[in-house]
């Protein structure tokens, strides 16, 4: 690997890595506030100099057109989250829901997650990005009981119950990858690296590919949130810190997304083998008019939007399943819109929670009067998710209707059925949150609101006009993916 990328893409994992162990002994909160900060902006900046570089392979890590996509989107989020972690960890210090100690494990932990999810995204051994992603499975498990009632700690163990399995599942599709891979590339470090995967995928056993493909999407899909797996993502936003819904939302799910890409790019190889769209595709529709429905039953406003996510992440999932330039642009688009527009609403939702002093969506009313910033912005953060024009998820979601239309008709039709029911649940919730008069106490918070905007900004600029270079860019990653 050239020394240049090689310097940068091991920056991606030490800096993150060197501040967890730093914020690990800081106790002082505004150090470590800043800290976290600091390291989430320096990743993000080296994240960026992998846009100036050519794709290359080596031992341990690799870069290449479809994981700086990841990269860059994944340590921006971690950027922006920590800089709206800031504030909204500090009230919850002034309300005495953390203590000192439970402050620098967050940090400690945000910095580790984001650590292992790099090395999710650039390790080209995969078993080296199982082991990453099990390792931000943990933290995460970690972080959402940091409150530590009984309802956190619940959640906590039904995500690391579940998690478990689902991680366990893809060890299991892992091991099968390697043991279809073995005669034709030998025992070793290389029946277990990407390049060499992709270059000998042809010749490996199609029937033992098959099997692991089904585990390896079942375990990944844990991670991803696809029904009918999705049972510990609801209480795991719902009971952990909203910094932390943020980067579930607009990362972890994205890092397993990743893992299933790349093992679908693996069996499209092999002529041999069956295809994987039309497995990704009944699992995206399944969890897409399964959320849907359940919008209609939530009645506390993190899990809303954790169905949502849940929803949207089928949304990907089916147009990767599609396949095709058209479909996978889309599904890249959507990705990349999601995970800018959810974060922006959890951001919203975080300080309207700690204004209300509730989660219950019966309790919180008028926002638009009593807090106009934060109300307005969830107003537009739920306009984007719902797909009105001119945002960028109206342009994604135009992109997977029309191309499903195109070559598989009948599939609009669940399609657009489960987007307009979803369509129809945000906007009968946001109704009552956002407009009417104000009910219930208020708390003074000092919201951190530029990471909303920014993100909201950023969302109608990608629905009024994308860059020709970024066009570009998913088009090559979009040929990529097959």
């Amino acid at each position: 690997m050239n020394s240049n990328l090689f310097l940068v893409s091991n920056m991606l994992v030490a800096i993150p890595a060197i501040a967890a162990c730093v914020l690990a002994f800081e106790s002082e909160y505004r150090r470590s506030a800043i800290i976290n900060l600091c390291a989430s902006g320096a990743t993000f900046l080296f994240a960026l100099i992998l846009l100036l570089t050519e794709p290359e392979t080596g031992t341990y890590l690799f870069v290449d057109d479809l994981n700086i996509v990841f990269i860059v989107l994944s340590t921006f989020i971690g950027f922006t989250t920590s800089i709206y972690s800031a504030s909204y960890i500090e009230h919850e210090i002034e309300t005495g829901k953390l203590g000192p100690v439970n402050v620098r494990f967050y940090h400690a932990m945000y910095q580790t997650l984001m650590c292992a999810m790099n090395l999710a995204l650039l390790a080209s051994n995969i078993g080296l990005m199982w082991v990453a992603i099990e390792v931000a499975t943990l933290t995460t498990v970690l972080m959402v009981g940091i409150y530590r009632t009984p309802h956190a700690l619940e959640a906590a163990w039904k995500y690391f119950i579940l998690g478990s399995v689902g991680i366990a599942l893809a060890l299991f599709g892992t091991i099968l990858v390697y043991m279809a891979a073995e005669p034709a590339i030998g025992q070793g470090y290389d029946a277990m690296v990407w390049k060499t995967l992709m270059e000998q995928a042809p010749q490996f056993n199609p029937r033992m590919l098959n099997v692991a493909f089904v585990f390896l999407i079942l375990g990944y899909g844990t991670k991803v949130g696809l029904a009918p797996m999705h049972a510990w993502l609801p209480d795991a936003h719902a009971e952990g810190p909203t910094p932390i819904s943020a980067v579930l939302s607009g990362l972890l799910l994205n890092v397993a997304l990743y893992a299933v890409l790349r093992f679908k790019m693996l069996l499209t190889a092999n002529a041999a083998a069956i295809a994987p769209g039309p497995l990704m595709i009944t699992l995206g529709l399944l969890s897409l008019i399964l959320a849907a429905f359940m919008l209609y039953r939530r009645d506390d406003i993190k899990r809303l939007f954790a169905y949502s996510s849940i929803e949207h992440m089928g949304i990907i999932a089916f147009a990767f399943g599609m396949g095709g330039p058209l479909a996978n642009f889309a599904g890249l688009l959507h990705m990349t819109m999601h995970s800018l527009t959810k974060s922006a609403i959890f951001f919203a939702v975080g300080h309207i929670t700690q204004v209300s002093g509730t989660q219950k969506i019966a309790d919180i009313r008028g926002l638009t009067q009593s807090q106009p910033i934060l109300g307005w912005g969830l107003v537009a953060g739920v306009m984007a998710i719902v797909g009105l024009p001119p945002l960028g998820i109206f342009m994604s979601e135009f992109l997977v209707v029309s191309s499903t239309f195109a070559r598989q008709p009948l599939l609009a039709i669940p399609l657009v059925f489960g987007l307009l029911l979803a369509f129809g649940a945000l906007l009968l919730r946001l109704t009552g949150m956002a407009f009417g008069e104000p009910t219930g106490r208020e708390a003074e918070v000092k919201a951190s609101v530029i990471p909303l905007y920014a993100h909201l900004a950023l969302v109608l600029l990608a629905g009024l006009y994308l860059p020709s270079h970024i066009v570009a860019w998913f088009q090559n990653v979009a040929r990529l993916l097959g």
